[in-house]
């Protein structure tokens, strides 16, 4: 594991920026590292505000989208939401539905069937459309590619809206409207909204339409903050305004589904790190075990009973998800193991019976033990094979794959996640392109896992003002890491414990030069107590953060690595 230290040459403004904050410098040094140089932009930055959102009709296609909408109430036309089968997906169905409800749209909502329909847009759904005379779909966190499929719809006189922030190609479906800020064409100032985050600007649009205020669409936010969070998307710009004002809903007054997933939790205040690996899990897990729709349900149920009926449900599927999710990346580090593959440039591994709803989450455990972009492969029910992609830092991953479109179907993405599909009969030459192909991004030597350290400070620094405004950096994520501090000559302070099930964690205290000890804890880093030995010091890297026990509350210090 590499420490790459970032060092900031901007002093003066450090200087300058330290001064009007009345802040240390290693917390001017954070701001300006983050683009914050001047006293307003700090102040914007911890003080995240509804109104600092851009006019959502900046964007390509939106007065399009919203004229056709509203002329779709107006005439009472019946009109089909869709919407993928992630927690963006949903969350974005949840959201538009509701806000569409609520201004007298006949609407239905459709999330396809991961297993039997796949991802994007369906021809099922379609179909379904025009049996129910439904002249209008609206789909969301997809579409982007889905040329055919529009022009299947139009051909039945059915209008489509795209909402998508997937990597559009060069030629756009013939749709009504086309919302992506990730279009060429579009000169809207945040490309890095979410599906949910372009659905939300919809139902601005809209809402400044029918001449409306902004508070009267603020308690969606606690949607987007989900799926926002669950999409890994830059945590910059927009898009951490849209999870600040989110997270404070999620705190004060979430709507009832969220209550009852979050229920269970112990925890009285919930951040980001609690809508990646508390929510987001529960929510795919519907998706991934049983269908979409499940979760759907939950995001819009009003009654508290119904809804931890629902949430119970969505709960043991979680734990069924997690269960098979370990047996399959317990099966592939085998497979890998066993086709002597640890000097490829890339991981590519297929067995028929894999779970569909999973293998993304295997694909990202086995980046964890061999740091090279991997795919997990699976049959479908068509008997083609669809695999989830997931990369590494400085390899992008959708230009890797453009080289190899000649062996794949169908595929769409991001720089570091993206869905694939190809012919059985293919597997081998597309396992050799895309080898060749990441070979060539990389020059056939792979990049090293590396850990950025924010700044080098003495345990000294750690005081409740300082804890007290890193806080503040929140919500952390993409683009606003958590800081990692590194601290060298530390020295242990009474015993080093191995705790947990299994002795995979460590425990320990420490001090700097007979300063103020500090608890500090490292998840699955056990193998790591042979770095630290009584009679010398030692370096760490770590996260500050608190820890409650016995209903008292201090600083305690998440180790990252120690040498």
């Amino acid at each position: 594991m590499n420490w790459i230290t970032e060092e900031n040459t901007e002093l003066q403004t450090i200087e300058q920026l330290s001064k009007e904050l009345n802040v240390d410098n290693v917390i001017s040094s954070m701001l300006v590292k983050r683009g914050i140089k001047t006293f307003n932009q700090a102040k914007d930055f911890f003080r995240p505000n509804i109104n600092q959102l851009h006019d959502p009709f900046f964007m390509k296609d939106m007065n399009e989208a919203v004229n056709r909408i509203l002329q779709a109430i107006e005439n009472k036309e019946s009109m089909m939401i869709f919407g993928d089968y992630d927690v963006d997906g949903t969350s974005s169905v949840a959201l538009l539905s509701s806000f569409l409800n609520d201004i007298g749209a006949n609407l239905s909502t459709y999330i396809p069937d991961r297993n039997n329909e796949g991802y994007g847009i369906s021809l099922k759904a379609i179909d379904l459309a025009e049996k129910n005379k439904e002249t209008l779909i609206i789909a969301l966190d997809c579409g982007i590619k889905a040329n055919d499929q529009v022009q299947y719809a139009l051909k039945k006189g059915i209008d489509f809206i795209i909402c998508d922030h997937h990597n559009p190609s060069n030629q756009l479906p013939n749709a009504y409207a086309v919302l992506n800020p990730k279009r060429k064409d579009c000169k809207y100032p945040f490309k890095e909204l979410c599906g949910c985050g372009v659905g939300f600007k919809l139902i601005q649009a809209i809402n400044k339409r029918k001449g409306l205020e902004m508070e009267n669409i603020i308690h969606y936010l606690d949607l987007v903050a989900v799926a926002i969070a669950a999409d890994i998307v830059p945590l910059i710009g927009e898009n951490r305004i849209l999870t600040y004002v989110g997270l404070q809903i999620i705190n004060s007054n979430p709507r009832m589904g969220l209550h009852c997933i979050l229920q269970n939790n112990k925890k009285k205040e919930f951040n980001i790190e609690d809508l990646i690996f508390y929510v987001g899990p529960r929510i795919n897990a519907a998706g991934r075990m049983d269908h979409a729709s499940l979760a759907l349900e939950l995001l819009l149920e009003k009654e508290l009973d119904k809804g931890e009926k629902l949430a119970e449900k969505i709960e043991k599927l979680n734990l069924q998800r997690r269960e098979i999710e370990k047996n399959i990346t317990d099966q592939a580090l085998k497979k890998i193991d066993n086709e002597n593959k640890l000097n490829s440039n890339s991981t590519v591994v297929l067995e028929n019976s894999w779970n569909k709803g999973v293998i993304g989450i295997v694909a990202s455990r086995l980046i964890e033990k061999h740091y090279k972009p991997t795919i997990v492969f699976c049959k479908s029910k068509d008997g083609n094979l669809t695999g989830s992609a997931r990369s590494i830092k400085g390899v992008d991953l959708y230009e890797i794959l453009e080289e190899c479109k000649a062996n794949i179907l169908k595929f769409g993405g991001h720089k570091y996640a993206a869905g694939l599909t190809i012919e059985e009969n293919n597997y081998a030459s597309f396992k050799e392109s895309f080898e060749k192909a990441v070979g060539d991004y990389i020059n056939n030597k792979l990049p090293e896992n590396e850990i950025r350290i924010e700044s080098k400070i003495a345990l000294s620094s750690i005081t409740p003002k300082f804890f007290r405004i890193l806080n503040q950096f929140e919500p952390f994520g993409p683009g606003n890491r958590r800081p990692i501090f590194l601290s060298e000559h530390l020295s242990l302070k009474g015993g080093l414990n191995k705790i947990g099930k299994n002795k995979e964690h460590l425990k320990l205290s420490v001090s700097q030069e007979s300063d103020k000890t500090f608890s500090a804890i490292g998840f699955w880093l056990s193998e790591k107590a042979t770095s630290i030995s009584s009679n010398s010091t030692f370096s760490m890297l770590y996260t500050i953060d608190e820890n409650t026990w016995n209903g008292i509350t201090s600083i305690q210090l998440k180790i990252k690595d120690i040498k």
